[in-house]
């Protein structure tokens, strides 16, 4: 499946996402490679990850880039040699890039019970407005609260930074799709918008959450 979704999220940014339901060899045969993006994609255990790999360079040929105008820090972010900003996720399934003038990160997650186990190494002030009254909601909220850290963590992609200590998390509706969170880090003191969807597919179960993230 090509192109399952594509959001004009302002004038000067735009995110898209991709269904992986092709083969390895099918993707393969759509992109053109350099050496290292190559060398690095046969180094992959897993071809669910290969895949991902591949459908992100699906998705900047559809906006117009190739795999040579796309490279990475030392750090593992990405960037292009222009004036246009790339955050790349992947989970199981989906992969999704945004391109913006502005600076900016995306996340995607599977809802999962699983994340019950870990909030208390990624939750701090945020337990103040969450309630655990309904488990599904409950996931969900955790759920963009771990989106929206790793949407800033990829932005600012600084070592030492903390989930918990350091990225909060302003209270938020599952109905508005949109919040505010900061990042407290040294003297470092930087502001975020936050905006969040859930995505469902008709080929794979699960309900996954979207989020992205502007520095303002």
């Amino acid at each position: 499946m090509p192109l399952f979704q594509t959001i004009q999220c302002n004038e000067t940014t735009k995110l898209l996402i991709w269904e992986i339901t092709e083969s390895f060899e099918e993707l393969l045969s759509k992109v053109v490679l350099k050496e290292k993006t190559q060398l690095r994609l046969n180094g992959m255990k897993s071809q669910l990850h290969q895949r991902a790999f591949l459908s992100v360079r699906m998705l900047i040929q559809e906006m117009g880039f190739t795999d040579r105008d796309l490279h990475y820090d030392e750090f593992g972010k990405p960037y292009f040699d222009c004036h246009n900003y790339i955050s790349i996720t992947h989970s199981y399934h989906f992969a999704a890039i945004i391109i913006s003038h502005e600076t900016v990160g995306i996340d995607m997650e599977l809802q999962r019970e699983k994340i019950l186990r870990i909030a208390d190494k990624f939750v701090d002030t945020e337990f103040n407005y969450l309630k655990k009254d309904i488990l599904e909601e409950y996931v969900k909220k955790l759920t963009v609260i771990w989106g929206a850290k790793e949407a800033i963590f990829k932005i600012r992609n600084e070592k030492g930074i903390s989930f918990k200590d350091h990225i909060q998390v302003e209270d938020f509706s599952l109905t508005e799709n949109q919040t505010e969170a900061s990042l407290h880090f040294d003297d470092l003191v930087k502001d975020f918008d936050v905006h969040y969807k859930e995505i469902k597919s008709d080929h794979f179960d699960g309900n996954f959450t979207l989020v992205y993230a502007f520095e303002k």
